[in-house]
């Protein structure tokens, strides 16, 4: 297996997101996720002030300059954040107080910190005001995703047409209740061929059958699997973190907030990823493969 993960947030004990993420604790990661047959990942930095979303990124960024086994394994940056929709339900476990409008400033740091290894970046197109952030990565060569966030179907096409490629883990990052007719999913849904689309495959974030349904009218070269890990993959039940949350994992290994009002991440690992394509969802090796290796590679390529 290849698996290559284009959202870690954390792995094996190590929290990506935390200010006291060590050299060692990063090794034994990336160590963990080899052993799991995963190829590569993008080290995922979440929502929180800029400094220290930047403070952060420069600490990954360190410690895989200095270590050969984090430099294979880490291909780059997912950015999630900040500049997210803050209203509650779309802004899921990102800290609302610190999402914000985009401006050119601030994503330049974000992207000096990360010294031209960001990938990916997740933001609402409707946080981002006449696209200019979109216009701007794409200038640069880095695939822009929207999630976290309820763009109109017209605010969707403008982004798309400014250089927006992707949708981040569909279904999540919005609230329990929607219209019927008018939502994000369903907008998402009707330009599925003109977009990839990632979603978290662990029967928790979304239910098995309606992860089937959407993948009845995703195509396969569009789809694209994550893990959404934190800390707590591969780790017993516990408490655990990622970033400024406490998390509290139980035997179900099921990472909600504290107060249980949504889920933060997941505890998913590549392994477990395949076996519930395979057996839950009833795709094909060429599926999966699709799924898991060759359309994550492509979406950060193109």
């Amino acid at each position: 297996m290849n698996f290559y993960d284009l959202q870690i947030n954390g792995y094996a004990g190590a929290d990506f997101n935390s200010d006291s993420l060590t050299e060692e604790s990063l090794h034994h990661a990336c160590l963990a996720l080899k052993s799991d047959g995963v190829e590569h990942i993008l080290a995922t930095v979440i929502t929180d002030s800029i400094d220290s979303m930047c403070q952060k990124i420069a600490t990954i960024n360190k410690f895989r300059s200095l270590d050969p086994v984090c430099e294979k394994m880490i291909a780059g940056f997912h950015i999630e954040g900040p500049f997210l929709n803050e209203s509650p339900g779309y802004i899921g476990a990102h800290p609302s107080n610190h999402a914000k409008f985009s401006n050119i400033d601030d994503t330049q740091r974000l992207l000096d910190s990360a010294q031209g290894l960001t990938k990916l970046v997740t933001l609402a197109p409707e946080r981002d005001p006449n696209y200019q952030v979109t216009a701007m990565l794409k200038e640069s060569g880095i695939t822009i995703s929207a999630g976290h966030c309820n763009p109109s179907r017209d605010e969707m096409a403008g982004a798309i047409d400014n250089g927006l490629t992707m949708f981040t883990h569909l279904g999540n990052g919005c609230p329990m209740l929607l219209e019927r007719h008018d939502n994000i999913i369903q907008r998402v849904l009707e330009i599925s061929d003109r977009i990839w689309i990632s979603f978290i495959a662990d029967g928790v974030h979304l239910p098995f059958p309606v992860l089937n349904n959407y993948l009845k009218i995703i195509p396969t070269e569009r789809a694209i699997a994550v893990t959404d890990a934190i800390s707590a993959a591969r780790m017993k039940s516990g408490e655990y973190t990622l970033g400024k949350w406490d998390i509290v994992i139980e035997e179900d290994g099921i990472a909600m907030s504290p107060d249980k009002s949504h889920l933060v991440g997941s505890t998913l690992t590549a392994p477990k990823i395949i076996d519930n394509l395979k057996n839950n969802l009833n795709l094909n090796d060429a599926q999966i493969e699709k799924i898991t290796q060759t359309n994550p590679r492509a979406a950060i390529q193109s």
